[in-house]
């Protein structure tokens, strides 16, 4: 089990980042992975906050998540000698920060400037160009910079996905309790009740996330570092990812860069939600009230691509006991469960 040892949560807090490293005590090599419009909107404050303790650094710049980037970073981190990185941005640089970490075996530091996933802190990474199209075990960060003053300026349509990943944490604890159940499969209590405090936060405070109030932006914040956390404490991401993660999966591989990764998910909660007999109505209205996509059309996706990606979705993996490898729906039933919840 790894932990963050030092997470800090506020509004201006980038201006802290120089000290927060410090603190930490890796030493003063820092490797910043980012990308380039990050670095034009905060670049000069994190210089000035790096340089003023002391901090010698280096910005290595990316633009996807992909294994190249990942070799890129391994290397330039052993060539430079650095003792840490950080993943500055949204999810592709701190998924790109936390893989090379992991292969560079250095410790990470995770500031996400938008909220559109728990990657943030989890233990996992979404890399495109490997074998396998979920996400892989990374390097979990040691300590996690959240600035809310930059995350409630990034795009409403981030944080509405971050709250999709967070939502579907509800039908991810289901599928953990269903492999308990049948397959006598390890579950972890107390890590499925800190992903599902998550995952009840965005339902209940839906309308008031869905309105903009800041403050509500840190509570989401905060609720994607929890659940993060959750899948540390568990050792897998099964409080995390169930039968709505593999959906959206399915999604990635037969429309590839069509929607956001908890977009995507939210969707896939509310058709696993109906399989689980969980109340999917009130699943709907809370990603409606943050302005999440709740069916195929809003999300530019064919109807038939909706019902062929669950059919895919238990072959991705077949290990991974959900819902969906009980029923074993056919084409019939999987067009029949999209229908009856309005997703397409």
């Amino acid at each position: 089990m790894e932990l963050p040892r030092r997470i800090l949560v506020g509004y201006d807090v980038i201006k802290e980042l120089g000290s927060f490293i410090k603190d930490l005590g890796f030493g003063n090599k820092v490797l910043i992975i980012s990308g380039a419009n990050v670095k034009k909107l905060i670049g000069k404050i994190v210089d000035e906050s790096l340089s003023s303790f002391g901090l010698s650094y280096l910005w290595h710049l990316i633009n996807s998540a992909t294994v190249d980037y990942v070799r890129q970073v391994v290397d330039v981190a052993k060539n430079q000698q650095s003792r840490v990185l950080i993943g500055l941005g949204g999810g592709k640089s701190v998924d790109i920060a936390k893989l090379s970490a992991y292969y560079a075996n250095l410790p990470l530091i995770s500031v996400p400037t938008s909220a559109s996933h728990d990657g943030i802190s989890s233990p996992f990474a979404s890399i495109k160009g490997l074998d396998k199209p979920y996400s892989l075990v990374a390097k979990p960060p040691v300590g996690i910079l959240a600035d809310i003053t930059i995350i409630a300026n990034a795009p409403r349509r981030l944080l509405a996905s971050g709250c999709g990943d967070l939502i579907a944490k509800m039908t991810a604890v289901k599928d953990w309790e269903l492999a308990r159940d049948e397959k006598g499969e390890y579950f972890g209590k107390y890590a499925a009740n800190l992903a599902l405090l998550s995952a009840n936060l965005i339902v209940e405070e839906s309308e008031k996330i869905g309105k903009g109030d800041k403050d509500s932006v840190r509570d989401v914040v905060e609720a994607l570092i929890s659940s993060g956390v959750a899948a540390g404490i568990a050792g897998s991401s099964r409080p995390c990812s169930g039968s709505e993660h593999l959906f959206s999966h399915a999604l990635d591989i037969l429309v590839p860069n069509i929607g956001l990764h908890g977009e995507k998910c939210g969707i896939g909660t509310i058709m696993m939600a109906k399989l689980h007999n969980l109340e999917w109505e009130r699943i709907a209205i809370s990603l409606r009230n943050v302005h999440a996509p709740i069916n195929a059309s809003e999300i530019g996706i064919d109807p038939s691509l909706i019902i062929d990606a669950i059919l895919l979705a238990p072959q991705i993996r077949p290990e991974r006991y959900t819902i969906l490898h009980k029923l074993k729906l056919d084409r019939e039933s999987a067009k029949n469960l999209a229908k009856s919840v309005n997703v397409i």
